[in-house]
């Protein structure tokens, strides 16, 4: 069962499929992580918050 890397949340395989890098098996964010993004290969903090 995939999790996301920053949180630790369950993510499917389809959301890995479509976001994650090919040479990965999860994601570094998912929609649980509040004012985080995927920068390049980073994962930053969100310049306005999503709330």
């Amino acid at each position: 069962m995939p999790t996301c890397e920053n949180c630790g949340g369950f993510v499917t395989d389809s959301y890995v499929r479509v976001f994650a890098p090919p040479e990965l098996d999860t994601v570094r964010v998912c929609p649980n992580c509040e004012d985080k993004l995927r920068e390049g290969a980073e994962v930053r903090e969100a310049h306005s918050p999503r709330h």
